[in-house]
Parts: C-alpha cells; sequence; structure tokens
C-alpha cells in the first residue's frame, strides 16, 4: 500500500465555501488532490484550465507535487481590479473632504481649508 499523506482543498464562494481534508498518496498532484476531493463534481463551474489555483495562497501549477498538510486552493477570478477600487475609493474620500486633497491621507485640522 502506498504512503499516504493528507492535504486540503479549498474552494471558497461569496456565501458559500468548501473545504475537505483528504488523505491521498504522498507524490500527488495539486490536481489529483482536486479530482479526488469532489470539489469538481459539486461546482461543475470550476474549469481548471481557466482558473488559477495556489498553495498557501502562492499560486502553482496543476502539475505541482504537494507535501504533507498544504492546502490547495481555486481562485476564482477577480470581479474588478482591487487598485482600480482603492484609486475610485481614494478620489471619493477627497472629493467628500474626508481625505486631504494634497496627501490623499486624514484631513490635517491645522492645515487651512481652501475656500
Amino acid at each position: 500500500m502506498a504512503e499516504m499523506m493528507q492535504v486540503e482543498v479549498v474552494y471558497a464562494l461569496p456565501d458559500e465555501a468548501f473545504i475537505r481534508k483528504l488523505m491521498v498518496p504522498v507524490g500527488s498532484t495539486a490536481e489529483a488532490a482536486i479530482e479526488a476531493s469532489g470539489v469538481l463534481a459539486r461546482f461543475p463551474e470550476i474549469d481548471l484550465t481557466k482558473l488559477k489555483i495556489g498553495i498557501f495562497s502562492r499560486t502553482v501549477k496543476l502539475t505541482q507535487v504537494l507535501e504533507p498538510g498544504e492546502r490547495v486552493e481555486i481562485y476564482r477570478p477577480l470581479i474588478a481590479d482591487p487598485r482600480e477600487v482603492r484609486k475610485r475609493r481614494a478620489e471619493k474620500a477627497k472629493s467628500e473632504g474626508r481625505a486631504d486633497a494634497v496627501t490623499g491621507g486624514k484631513p490635517n485640522p491645522l492645515r487651512a481649508k481652501p475656500e
């Protein structure tokens, strides 16, 4: 019998999370663990040719050989670019007076407000 190790497969949605601990043979790939976890049957919309995967927030390929205790994460595509969202939020804060127009930080109460 092949030596076994425990790994975890995770797929998170906004309203639900799939977390499965499972035993796989030593030397298994990330793809083999994903298939063995049952996540593909539970979420048929997962397309491993398009989605990225990672181990503890570090992007890896499907052929990555797993170590005992690793967590394989299946990442969903981003809805919005985080940099653009932060930029829009900062611009809104400046226009509403919640941020200093020059520095972008909190308003300085000692600085005279432009009239």
